[in-house]
């Protein structure tokens, strides 16, 4: 019976430093740190959840000013992703401008029905300057296809647009 105790014991204890090394690694992962204020990014990510409620959520990445190659999560409707790094298909958007339609098909981790659109970010300009993440709400027998969130998801993005005046804007202070 001791043994099984001490076993028990172990497994406490190797659990808990396996949750905490898990933790650890959780807040190194990140790769940038947002400022200790909101910034402009942030207030539309807030601005286009409370208008669109056929969205579960929305996310900005792109390269933070001063920084190279590092791409990362920099607003956004998960507080607590912001500066989580970007996956490949992410920086492949940001680098390239190009639009991934991912309808997430059989995917186990995603506990509700929805569909993924990866738009290019623009500014006023015209320029790229990151890359805007929709996860739309997709139930079963919705009736929607591609192309619907594809037109819905480049004319948010386009209305989006003629709200930034320039990448640096975006990380500016809120107002």
């Amino acid at each position: 019976m001791k043994t099984l105790a001490k076993i028990a014991v172990a497994a406490v204890f190797a659990t808990s430093a396996v949750f905490s090394a898990s933790s650890a690694f959780a807040a190194e992962a990140k790769n940038w740190t947002p400022p200790e204020y909101k910034i402009y990014a942030q207030t539309l990510s807030d601005q286009i959840m409370a208008k669109h409620p056929e969205l579960l959520s929305v996310t900005f990445h792109g390269v933070p000013p001063g920084m190279s190659k590092v791409y990362t999560m920099f607003a956004g409707s998960y507080p607590e992703r912001i500066g989580n790094p970007d996956d490949p298909d992410d920086v492949m958007v940001v680098e390239t401008g190009i639009t991934i339609l991912d309808p997430r098909w059989h995917r186990t981790k995603d506990v509700k029905p929805k569909y993924v659109m990866m738009v290019p970010l623009r500014d006023a300009q015209g320029e790229n300057c990151g890359m805007l993440v929709l996860a739309y709400k997709n139930p079963a027998n919705s009736g929607k296809k591609d192309i619907d969130f594809f037109k819905s998801s480049t004319a948010l993005r386009d209305n989006l647009q003629k709200q930034i005046p320039s990448y640096e804007a975006l990380y500016k202070q809120a107002r």
